[in-house]
């Protein structure tokens, strides 16, 4: 990048506390630019980006952008927002009526992907985990390797790893529609799905989204075990968990337990080696599959990868052991999609398994799911009813908004009535404060609780053992 362009820029992030948004700001500070950033709330990430140099606000008010622009009026200032950000935030509207610049997220981290050989990673489900262990398999085999990414990646414990490398790894968004705004060198396409129904009203308009991603990649992988990809883009680089034939990278498993997979790999048919995963679920193995091709894409050699595959982890908030409770074992889920559930609950049949076969009591599996967005909950209302009731016991909380309008007064009611028609053992519970109340009137000794949602129905650990 331009010296002279890096001396003269400064970027202001409203929002800057997300992992998304963070991540970015951590880069752009990591090339040598000057960053600033509002957020209601202090967290590890705002926390992180102070000691790393960057203005923090605690509120976000037009003072803000009147001190930025005065503390840096020799800089070309960019203030950058992301689809979260209202336009009634004082901030953002601030800006608007003093014509300042303002910049998409995506903008952004399309202009630092530009000085890389890029990876960007894609697709409704699993972008994080591939993300994670793509940016794994390149570190330990290439040394020479950055990420940025929306979730916290074990080997760098951080969203965003940013040197001057040869390859970058990039989780790619398509919840907004600005997915064309990034080109890549390769482009990952995991899975597509329809989602986001706050901004897409049917799932044409999702795969009219990642079909202008694909055209701006210069190679694509795409999952040929999906029929979506599968019958609507074109790639000679797709792999595949379910055949060897026609796909040009497989892994086949043939055990999967609630610790490993163990599976057979193939490249364009040819069997190769057999591979020992320390990653269980086959959700899981799919997005390794691809962390795989996308790693031979790019000429990292097999050997290495089996080398180092048995170093691979699932990032944050996937299926994340979080600890045990009196006799309760409690993990933290990303899930907030009706297929995300089903993978999840799938994986944790899988460790009920072998629990019953470890202990003499019954072991039960139980969910308690925070409902993400109302515009989701509207629209997947039954394919959710139909996905949880596949738990032993299910507890319901109220909606995590994520800045959405409840138009149609809708709640979480909707769910649990629905799940009742299939089991009776539901409940719908407001709040996570409600549940650390009732736990023990909740739960028994020997269960396996699954807490699944993207609000912030993951600090139900910390309030959990300041309650104990």
């Amino acid at each position: 990048m331009d010296k002279e362009l890096l001396l003269k820029s400064h970027f202001h992030f409203i929002g800057i506390g997300g992992i998304g948004m963070s991540a970015i700001a951590i880069g752009l500070l990591k090339k040598g630019y000057s960053v600033s950033g509002s957020d209601l709330v202090k967290n590890n990430e705002t926390n992180k980006l102070e000691q790393l140099g960057a203005v923090i606000f605690t509120s976000q008010s037009k003072q803000n952008i009147e001190f930025i622009t005065s503390k840096f009026n020799n800089k070309l200032l960019n203030f950058v927002v992301s689809s979260a950000i209202k336009p009634e935030n004082e901030e953002f509207s601030y800006c608007r009526k003093k014509n300042l610049t303002i910049k998409h997220r995506s903008e952004i981290l399309a202009m630092l992907m530009e000085t890389y050989t890029s990876l960007a990673v894609a697709g409704s489900h699993g972008k994080t985990s591939t993300s994670t262990f793509l940016s794994t398999l390149l570190e330990l085999c290439t040394h020479n390797s950055s990420s940025i990414t929306g979730g916290i990646i074990p080997i760098y414990n951080s969203n965003c790893h940013l040197e001057n490398t040869k390859f970058l790894v990039a989780e790619v968004d398509e919840s907004d529609g600005t997915i064309n705004k990034y080109k890549s060198d390769i482009g990952i396409i995991n899975n597509i799905d329809f989602d986001h129904c706050d901004h897409f009203s049917n799932l044409s308009e999702v795969i009219s989204s990642f079909k202008d991603f694909a055209s701006n990649s210069k190679k694509l992988l795409l999952n040929f075990d999906c029929k979506n990809t599968r019958n609507n883009f074109n790639s000679n680089i797709k792999w595949s968990n379910t055949t060897a034939d026609h796909v040009a990278y497989a892994i086949i498993p043939s055990d999967i337990n609630e610790g490993h997979t163990i599976g057979k790999y193939y490249e364009n048919g040819n069997f190769i080696s057999s591979l020992n995963i320390p990653i269980p679920g086959l959700h899981n193995l799919s997005n390794i599959t691809a962390a795989v091709a996308a790693a031979r894409t790019v000429g990292v050699d097999f050997v290495k990868i089996k080398n180092n595959i048995k170093y691979l982890k699932l990032p944050k908030k996937r299926f994340e052991f979080r600890g045990q409770i009196d006799e309760r074992d409690l993990y933290d889920d990303y899930a907030h999609h009706p297929n995300e559930i089903k993978e999840t609950i799938k994986l944790g049949r899988l460790f009920i398994k072998q629990k019953r076969n470890n202990e003499s009591q019954k072991c039960r599996l139980i969910v308690i799911f925070q409902p993400h967005r109302y515009s989701r909950v509207r629209q997947f209302a039954k394919e959710f009813a139909e996905e949880l009731s596949k738990a032993d016991v299910i507890y319901v909380t109220g909606i995590y908004g994520a800045g959405e309008e409840n138009t149609d007064k809708i709640n979480s009611t909707v769910i649990t009535d629905l799940i009742y028609e299939q089991n009776k053992n539901v409940t719908y519970i407001n709040t996570y404060h409600e549940i650390t109340n009732k736990f023990y009137k909740l739960t028994k000794e020997g269960d396996l609780i699954l807490n699944m949602g993207a609000g912030d129905c993951h600090n139900l650990w910390s309030i959990l053992n300041k309650k104990n």
